[in-house]
């Protein structure tokens, strides 16, 4: 299996809000390969889109989503930083943006501020460390740190790199199904919920599939199969989950159940729309969540693909 593509896909900027380059990226990509494509889709995206792309291929039933936003930080006043998400990276972590066309580069600084109250937890000040002081509002990201082995892929933002990826390859195959690349998901998850509304109102689809990246746990492990959850912050329809489980089950792809109490996804953007969705997060299991070099194992992968397939085929 290829992982160039993917590669190329951390490599690319893209913070909540600032998903225009992932756009470009995307549409670049239909736009050279599309002779390759078993269905010419209907590209959906400019003006009333926003930096969203939606890939319609022929009488769709179910729609992959795949958030092309990433967690990184916003420069403030005073060499401070601002979250964009909820980014977990240590203090010392090389950052880059881009102004003017110009990249930029900076050191990640965070040290603890004593709180005012006696049982107070410390506040976590972050700022930058730069030969220059960025104008507010610049948007600066992991610096790309792509590793390769025979076992794992590892990198800064393979969420959600890894499940905009694994729709592009879906895109090779798919005769009937939406792909939705949507943005926001990070801080906020406004894009899924007009996405939704589009595919149900204009193309009947009511069946949606998360293509996303879960944490490595106790009980989720690398190497053991792609991630079904059961639930999260969200609760999908657990007869559709079922349907999902019985034909991983019968086609003989490596998974697992998961179940958290916390988290969530687009799907939960879906779930709190006010239309009827049935949607499942299935994407495979991460180490290093919302760090610099977040590494998947390439089996979890490859089934996570292969489940997708069948999926799009069969529900």
């Amino acid at each position: 299996m290829n992982f160039d593509l993917l590669r190329r896909l951390c490599a690319t900027p893209s913070t909540a809000g600032d998903e225009g380059e992932m756009a470009r990226f995307i549409l670049k990509y239909f736009s050279e390969n599309s002779d390759s494509f078993k269905t010419t889709p209907q590209v959906l995206s400019g003006a009333g889109f926003q930096d969203m792309v939606i890939a319609v291929f022929g009488e769709p039933r179910t729609a992959v989503f795949a958030h092309t936003d990433t967690v990184a930080y916003c420069t403030a006043y005073d060499r401070e930083l601002v979250k964009i998400g909820n980014p977990k990276a240590p203090d010392g972590t090389e950052l880059e943006g881009y102004i003017k066309g110009e990249k930029v580069e900076a050191v990640l600084r965070v040290t603890e501020k004593k709180s005012k109250s006696k049982k107070g937890t410390p506040e976590e000040v972050l700022t930058y460390e730069s030969d220059e002081k960025f104008d507010p509002g610049t948007p600066l990201t992991y610096v790309p740190d792509w590793k390769e082995t025979k076992q794992f892929v590892k990198s800064a933002y393979m969420d959600n790199r890894l499940g905009v990826w694994n729709a592009l390859q879906q895109a090779h195959t798919l005769e009937n199904g939406a792909l939705v690349f949507s943005t926001y998901e990070e801080h906020g998850g406004g894009g899924a919920q007009f996405a939704g509304r589009l595919l149900q109102e204009n193309f009947g689809v009511q069946q949606a599939l998360i293509s996303d990246v879960t944490l490595v746990s106790k009980h989720i492990r690398h190497k053991k199969g792609v991630a079904i959850s059961m639930r999260d912050r969200g609760i999908p329809r657990q007869s559709y989950v079922r349907r999902i489980i019985g034909l991983a089950e019968q086609h003989g792809i490596p998974f697992q159940l998961e179940v958290e109490k916390t988290g969530g996804s687009d799907g939960n953007a879906l779930q709190d729309s006010s239309y009827l969705w049935d949607w499942c997060f299935v994407g495979p299991p991460e180490d290093n969540y919302h760090r610099p070099g977040e590494k998947v194992a390439k089996t979890d992968i490859e089934a996570m693909v292969k489940l997708y397939r069948v999926l799009l085929e069969n529900l």
